[in-house]
C-alpha cells in the first residue's frame, strides 16, 4: 500500500471521527479515539482509560520479525483488529539485524498516533542518560506525547532506593508527568516482589507491568504481594511473561495459558509478545471467545506453572537477562 493512498484513507478516517466527536458533543456523550473493535475491554486502574484486556508486547519477539515492512503489516492489522495499547522499552532492540522497536513502532504512530495508547519504559537509573533516553524515545516513536511512562524493570529494594532520592528517575517521571511529556507513569518489574510492592505502596504511580510467578529465579509470590499492593493505590495492573512455560510443560499449550493469565482476579490484562500473523490470529481468538476458567481449571493450571518459580532451565530466566540485551 503506498504512503499516499494511507494518508487519504487516514484523513478520512479522521474525517468521519471527528464528525462523531461532534456529534457526540450535542448529547452529551464522551468520545474516545480508541476502539476495541468488540474485544473484552477493562479500565486500566485511576487512569480511567477503557484498554483491551491483551496489550501487545513489542519487545525481542516483535524485534525478529524479518522485515520492517512485515513489521508495519503486522502493526496495521492488529490496530485494526483492535489491539490498541502498545507496549515496548527503550531498550528493546536485536542487536543480531539492527532492528530497534521503538523505530519500527514509530513507522505506524507517525501517522495514527490518536488511535494508540501507547507506552515505553525508560531503563537508566542515571538522571540525566534517562533523560537522553526519553528524548530519544519520542524521537523514535514520531511523536511528542506518551500515554504511559514506565521505570523498566524494578529488580530489588536497593533499586528502589537508588531510584527514589531527590532529583532521581522517580523525579523525573512526575516531571514527564507535569509537563505533558507523558499522561501516566507506571513501573514494571521481573524480580523480587518486596521490591514491586514498595513501589506500588509510594502511591505516585498509575499503573504496574508485572511478570507472573513463573517467570525467573523467583523465591517470591509476586502474585499476592504486589498485586494487592497496586489494587489498593487502585493502580492499573498488567501481567507479562504469560505464555514462557509452553516451552517447557508437555501438554501445554500458549492459548490456555493466556486464558489462565486473564482469569486472574485483578489485574485490568496482560502484555503479549507476538511475532507473526498466525500468533496474532490465536490471541485475538482467545480474547474474542475468552470465558474465565473455573476454579478446578485454576487451580489445576497453577499446580502446573508451580515448579517454575525456581526454574533455571532456559536463558531468558538466568539472573540479569534483559529483552534487547542477546549479542
Amino acid at each position: 500500500m503506498k504512503t499516499s493512498d494511507y494518508n487519504r484513507r487516514t484523513f478520512i478516517k479522521n474525517s468521519l471521527g471527528a464528525g462523531v466527536a461532534l456529534a457526540g458533543l450535542r448529547i452529551n456523550l464522551p468520545f474516545s479515539p480508541y476502539d476495541a473493535k468488540g474485544l473484552p475491554t477493562a479500565v486500566l486502574g485511576k487512569t480511567g482509560v477503557r484498554i483491551p484486556r491483551m496489550a501487545i508486547g513489542l519487545g525481542s519477539r516483535f524485534c525478529n520479525i524479518e522485515s520492517d515492512e512485515t513489521a508495519t503489516s503486522f502493526l496495521n492489522y492488529a490496530l485494526d483488529q483492535g489491539l490498541y495499547y502498545w507496549d515496548t522499552a527503550h531498550i528493546y532492540e536485536n542487536k543480531k539485524n539492527g532492528v530497534i522497536s521503538e523505530v519500527r513502532i514509530g513507522n505506524v504512530v507517525k501517522y495514527r498516533r490518536k488511535e494508540i495508547f501507547l507506552s515505553t519504559k525508560v531503563t537508566s537509573r542515571d538522571p540525566d542518560e534517562a533523560m537522553r533516553q526519553i528524548e530519544s524515545s519520542l524521537k523514535r516513536l514520531q511523536t511528542d506525547k506518551l500515554d504511559m511512562l514506565k521505570i523498566h524493570d524494578i529488580q530489588s529494594m536497593a533499586d528502589v532506593d537508588k531510584i527514589s532520592g531527590k532529583g532521581n528517575l522517580i523525579d523525573i517521571l512526575h516531571r514527564m508527568k507535569s509537563e505533558g511529556v507523558t499522561r501516566f507513569i507506571g513501573f514494571s518489574g521481573h524480580s523480587e516482589a518486596l521490591a514491586m510492592k514498595a513501589m506500588a505502596n509510594r502511591g505516585d504511580f498509575d499503573s504496574m507491568l508485572m511478570a507472573m510467578n513463573h517467570w525467573g529465579n523467583n523465591a517470591q509470590n509476586r502474585q499476592e504481594l504486589a498485586i494487592p499492593a497496586a489494587q489498593e493505590q487502585k493502580m492499573g495492573i498488567m501481567l507479562m511473561k504469560v505464555v514462557r512455560p509452553k516451552e517447557k510443560i508437555a501438554g501445554i499449550n500458549a492459548s490456555e495459558l493466556v486464558r489462565y493469565a486473564l482469569s486472574l482476579k485483578g489485574p485490568s490484562g496482560i502484555v503479549v509478545g507476538m511475532e507473526t500473523m498466525e500468533v496474532l490470529e490465536k490471541n485475538l481468538e482467545v480474547l474474542r471467545n475468552f470465558k474465565p476458567m473455573t476454579e478446578d481449571e485454576m487451580k489445576a493450571m497453577a499446580v502446573k506453572l508451580e515448579p517454575f518459580f525456581n526454574h533455571q532451565g532456559l536463558d531468558w530466566m538466568q539472573h540479569g537477562y534483559h529483552d534487547g540485551l542477546w549479542a
